[in-house]
């Protein structure tokens, strides 16, 4: 007998993060494709995480996350924009932010609901959706400043409609969303039973001087909104896989039933070493805007005589480049040449979306050291 299996994916495959790295691999090209620094984490983080692991702290932490990391997150936003957030009803420690997100998807997300995504969006919000059983609703972001389009959003919107996922600062477009922004999607989702989902793990990475519009701090969203984030990309430490999610209490109840039966719970000496840190080093995530815009700066400067045509970045550490002078290629061929032909890795724009515009843009990634920045622009000033 012959053993099948039908799918519950059929349309997925591997993820363009995996494939261009794996691709950066095999021909030794300098990777400014998949979102990690090349650089490793404070060494005061470090040796707490040394400390725990000799202290004990090796077994099952509780499964919501140790009382003293949602502590020391709720004493964050408490301190920096005055949110007050039970740690005990309010946060659960999560095994990633991509965990967080489907955990969230599915305590709310029921056979025949719709989602609505913002295109281009992070490749593993559909997925998530399909597996509840959901419908994902694209709506494209608006060329060329990458902005949610209203009146689509609100046409989009109906009885059905059971989540709305936005993203700010958004990957893969380095664009971020306004207090306005805010006010307006509270304002067009107000008449519907239907929840927001907020991807915010690029939280502490603004540029010039604008500062990070969360739904945990809005008077209306915070009361019917997920909010996810990540401890990886705040403190460079991306292969720890640890992030949380802050939503009201009835979300939680319903999250938590879904993540003890995902993960579990997660790894527990890195809790210990993160509450550790982030009481003892806030200046730590409070600089971080400051030292990513300085090599957002640096990068963008190194290439700026190169003929890619530079996009705005206003957050995460993603910069856009318009290629087409350069070549009438589609992003993904155009990224596997650079890749492998010119030695350095990109991500196309195409995967994020549903529906891909005719445009010749991709994505670079510039967490990393100035001498692999200053490497591979020296490349890409030769194209």
């Amino acid at each position: 007998m012959s053993l099948t299996v039908q799918s519950k994916l059929p349309n997925v495959g591997t993820t363009i993060f995996t494939v261009m790295s794996k691709m950066a691999q095999d021909y030794d090209a300098i990777n400014l494709s998949q979102g990690f620094p090349d650089f490793e984490p404070d060494d005061r983080l470090l040796e707490r995480v040394s400390h725990y692991l000799g202290d004990g702290k090796n077994q099952y932490p509780p499964m919501i996350g140790i009382p003293q990391l949602r502590q020391a997150i709720a004493d964050k936003y408490a301190a920096t924009s005055g949110a007050t957030i039970d740690p005990e009803t309010q946060i659960t420690i999560t095994s990633g932010a991509t965990e967080a997100l489907m955990c969230s998807i599915h305590a709310v997300v029921s056979e025949g609901d719709e989602v609505i995504v913002m295109d281009p969006c992070y490749d593993s919000y559909e997925p998530a959706i399909a597996l509840a059983g959901g419908k994902t609703i694209h709506i494209p972001l608006t060329l060329p400043e990458y902005r949610i389009d209203w009146q689509q959003l609100q046409d989009s919107l109906n009885e059905k409609t059971r989540l709305v996922i936005i993203n700010s600062p958004h990957n893969p477009t380095a664009t971020t969303l306004t207090a306005t922004d805010l006010d307006q999607l509270a304002e067009v989702i107000r008449p519907y039973n239907c929840r927001v989902l907020s991807d915010e793990v690029y939280e502490h990475i603004v540029f010039d001087g604008n500062q990070h519009a969360s739904v945990v701090n809005h008077r209306e969203l915070a009361g019917r909104s997920f909010a996810v984030f990540s401890f990886g990309k705040t403190y460079h430490a991306t292969g720890w896989k640890i992030g949380y999610c802050i939503a009201p209490s009835e979300l939680t109840v319903e999250f938590r039933k879904i993540h003890q039966f995902n993960t579990f719970t997660t790894v527990t000496p890195m809790q210990w070493a993160l509450a550790d840190f982030m009481r003892d080093a806030p200046e730590n995530y409070l600089g971080l805007s400051a030292f990513y815009e300085e090599k957002r700066n640096y990068f963008r400067d190194q290439i700026a005589s190169s003929r890619f045509k530079l996009l705005p970045s206003a957050g995460t550490y993603f910069q856009l480049a318009d290629y087409s002078e350069i070549s009438d290629l589609s992003d993904t061929e155009f990224a596997n040449w650079m890749t492998q032909e010119k030695g350095v890795a990109v991500i196309p724009l195409s995967p994020f979306y549903q529906n891909p515009p005719d445009t010749r843009i991709i994505r670079f990634c510039f967490a990393k050291q100035n001498p692999t920045l200053k490497q591979a622009a020296e490349i890409i000033n030769a194209i």
